[in-house]
């Protein structure tokens, strides 16, 4: 049998990109295909995590532990832009939390990603990646991605000529319910709170993928971070089609505690589905 192959769910090919988000399910994910594999090849496999310059510092923490916990190198990555896009390998000690590599992007894009247009995931996260793994004389491999048999609505990624897109987690049939109760049985977790199967306040901070009420409880909580108000004013846009940041903060100072009270005030809806 090839690396990464576990559970039954058949060989894959030689060289493996594993994309490790720095949350929960892809931690989840790593662990099982290093368990299965008596560790992570080095040979032939890659453990990338992409940092945008917008990630919290727990996820970073996170990051950290996964790979000293679980003995395994993972690959710190991030955007830059120098005359055309190029990858900076960083580490914890040196990954941005300024949105730096994110506002690089915009500075070139010159607009904003939205709901229909995620140019942030595709260049910050996918093709930095990629074109890292190209610089390494790699030709064609399979990436392994962490996305769950409750989410088959991720399950259609758009075909590449260099990546066969794998997902160990949908094809073992791993639930959010499963993420949860591994993490309730190791010594340390990701430090940001657990709701239901979901983690509350992950990914990218303030993301225009999380639901409205997520985004506004951040800025309740976070109210010193300008960051998406500050790009949106100066790239003449919005994250979001139904409202900008800056309306979003306005509401949440002038109408905290009804917005927070009243059911149906906020959209719960994530994903960018809200209508």
């Amino acid at each position: 049998r090839d690396s990464v192959a576990s559970r039954g769910l058949g060989d894959v090919y030689k060289r493996q990109h594993i994309a490790f988000s720095g949350g929960r399910t892809s931690a989840f994910m790593l662990h099982q295909i290093a368990q299965a594999n008596g560790g992570i090849p080095s040979d032939r496999c890659r453990v990338i995590f992409t940092n945008t310059g917008r990630e919290r510092s727990e996820t970073l923490d996170f990051v950290q532990e996964v790979s000293h916990r679980f003995a395994v190198p993972v690959v710190w990555l991030e955007y830059r832009y120098d005359n055309g896009p190029r990858d900076q390998p960083v580490n914890k000690e040196t990954a941005c939390l300024d949105g730096k590599p994110f506002e690089q992007l915009l500075q070139r894009k010159r607009r904003l990603p939205n709901q229909a247009e995620r140019t942030c995931t595709e260049e910050l996260k996918v093709r930095t990646a990629r074109r890292w793994l190209v610089m390494q004389g790699w030709k064609k491999w399979t990436k392994a991605t962490g996305i769950r048999a409750d989410e088959p609505h991720r399950l259609t990624p758009a075909k590449q000529p260099r990546e066969t897109i794998w997902h160990p987690l949908a094809a073992a049939g791993t639930t959010k319910a499963d993420i949860a109760a591994f993490w309730r049985a190791q010594p340390f977790d990701l430090d940001l709170p657990l709701v239901a199967g979901r983690t509350i306040g992950g990914n990218c901070r303030r993301c225009f993928l999380k639901s409205e009420a997520d985004i506004a409880a951040e800025i309740r909580d976070t109210p010193e971070d300008d960051w998406p108000e500050r790009m949106e004013a100066k790239f003449k846009g919005t994250f979001s089609k139904r409202y900008s940041m800056a309306d979003m903060r306005r509401s949440v100072e002038t109408q905290g505690d009804w917005l927070f009270s009243t059911e149906g005030a906020l959209c719960q809806a994530s994903d960018g589905e809200c209508t």
